[in-house]
């Protein structure tokens, strides 16, 4: 056992570890001669608190030019019993004192004898007090070295955490912009957009337009005016050589969201009747700005949303918008199998706003920036790397719940249906029978603020189960009946009960089919 060192007795060590258990007890207290002794002191003593000393002092005053010696004789208080205090010669004082302590017996403090250095009553001037033994300025000033050490790591870990990020995304600009180099497509004169688009899939290719006829559209196209905003940026009509293009210019702070869709865009095989149209894809600017371009076929009728808040249609008109956005999604969710394949997408976004009217009034759906896409050879899901969430409105119940299974591409699929429910019954309520028809709604309208928060939507949804109501004029008609039938099998609150998107097309293009040989008869 190591030394415990002189001042270290069995009272003390028993004092000690009464404090440290809380025993209280007058058997452990120290006894102590004091002089003068206050007023609850009997027989000139005082009881010293465990972990205290008793303490004899001297201090020096003048008394007609005479030097006086004034002692004093206590219990010296728990928290002023350090070696620091109990050397008093050591420390300077207003009137010239020193102080001595002890802890060994009952009033021990009598046999002490504390004098001063030399019985100076003043500081000599070459005087240095000594420093308490048990500090060490060194120690400050290690423990500042480290402080302002990790502070440095912290900021330029954080400075190149910046800029490696910084040079992540040049790096994938500066690839986009070196493998369009490598094209040696150019335009002629006299070609047009359907040409082009022809040409690319007469090629095999079926992925889009070669990377440098995309940057040179690009740079040749002509902003018109502005059709639309959305959180992702701003949608342009625009001209290239007489031709309209719709033109998406997204926000420099959404350029995951730009890469995302036009890699989704170039899938191999995408190209469809029923899904708008790519055209071009380029990051056009300096170093102080920059646009990311996002060129589609422009429809004039625009979104579905915007149609039906002007439009009415009949039974016909509502079977060709059903029918063919159900393709369109059907094409999406389809797997195509061979040697350039092409993945199974989910779109994870459908909602009328998505979904655009052509001139001949079928729908194509648009805005790709949240699908994902399933590899069947690795059995993965490859989700989009953006922060982006789809439209509340228009979530299902496993998504508001957040019990999805992110790793089950059916899933995915499974909640795309259960919006595209929701897009049917915006559909329907314009289909005008026996002079009848609704005003255009969004879906939960009624019981939904416009901008609804996720925990609104969950509790109508989710725990109340609530779906749109279904109009009683549409039991008269066997259209709207079969159509009010298809869209309550999609919206059910159990995704594996939900149609598929290749059940739903089927029973849509047989009742398209059904309403056609009516009206030829």
């Amino acid at each position: 056992m190591a030394d415990l060192g002189p001042s270290w007795n069995l009272r003390q060590f028993l004092s000690s570890f009464a404090a440290l258990l809380f025993i209280p007890g007058p058997a452990l207290s120290l006894i102590c001669y004091c002089n003068p002794c206050h007023e609850t002191h009997v027989n000139s003593t005082c009881v010293a608190k465990p972990l205290s000393k008793c303490f004899t002092a001297i201090e020096v005053t003048e008394e007609n030019g005479q030097k006086v010696d004034i002692w004093t004789f206590g219990c010296l208080p728990p928290d002023e019993s350090t070696l620091l205090q109990c050397k008093g010669d050591r420390v300077p004082h207003e009137k010239p004192q020193t102080i001595e302590c002890c802890d060994d017996a009952d009033q021990c403090n009598l046999d002490l004898q504390p004098t001063f250095l030399e019985r100076a009553t003043t500081l000599s001037p070459g005087y240095v007090p000594r420093t308490y033994d048990g500090y060490d300025e060194s120690i400050t000033q290690i423990a500042l070295l480290v402080s302002v050490t990790l502070c440095l790591v912290i900021l330029i870990s954080t400075l190149i955490f910046v800029y490696l990020r910084y040079k992540r995304r040049e790096m994938r600009r500066q690839q986009y912009l070196e493998e369009a180099e490598h094209c040696d497509t150019f335009i002629a004169a006299d070609e047009t957009l359907k040409h082009l688009i022809d040409a690319s899939q007469s090629s095999g290719s079926g992925s889009g337009l070669p990377l440098l006829v995309q940057r040179t559209i690009a740079k040749q196209i002509r902003l018109v005016k502005s059709i639309g905003k959305g959180r992702y940026g701003e949608v342009w009509k625009g001209k290239w050589r007489g031709e309209n293009v719709a033109v998406k210019v997204f926000f420099t702070t959404e350029e995951a969201s730009w890469f995302r869709e036009t890699e989704i865009y170039q899938t191999v095989l995408l190209r469809h009747d029923n899904i708008l149209g790519f055209i071009a894809a380029d990051i056009k600017g300096t170093g102080s700005w920059t646009q990311l371009f996002l060129i589609t076929d422009y429809h004039e009728n625009g979104s579905l949303y915007d149609y039906l808040q002007c439009h009415t249609i009949n039974a016909s008109e509502m079977m060709e918008l059903s029918h063919s956005a159900i393709c369109g999604l059907s094409h999406l969710h389809t797997e195509i199998f061979g040697t350039r394949g092409k993945p199974a997408i989910a779109h994870r976004d459908i909602k009328s706003k998505n979904i655009l009217v052509k001139k001949n009034g079928s729908c194509c759906i648009a805005d790709l920036g949240l699908a994902v896409k399933y590899v069947s050879e690795s059995n993965e899901v490859d989700i989009a790397p953006n922060t982006r969430q789809g439209t509340k409105r228009y979530m299902s119940p496993e998504i508001l719940e957040e019990t999805i299974n992110p790793t089950h591409f059916d899933a995915y699929k499974q909640g795309d249906m259960y919006s595209f429910g929701l897009v049917m019954w915006e559909i329907a309520r314009r289909c005008v029978t026996s002079g009848i028809v609704e005003e255009p709604e969004v879906p939960y309208y009624d019981c939904l603020a416009m901008d609804p928060s996720f925990d609104e939507v969950k509790k109508v949804v989710s725990h109340d189960r609530r779906r749109p109501a279904i109009p009683n004029r549409w039991s008269g008609d066997e259209t709207l009946k079969v159509m009010s039938k298809v869209m309550t099998e999609c919206w059910t609150h159990h995704p594996a009960a939900r149609l598929t998107s290749l059940r739903v097309k089927k029973t849509l293009g047989k009742m398209q089919e059904t309403l056609e040989n009516n009206l030829k008869i």
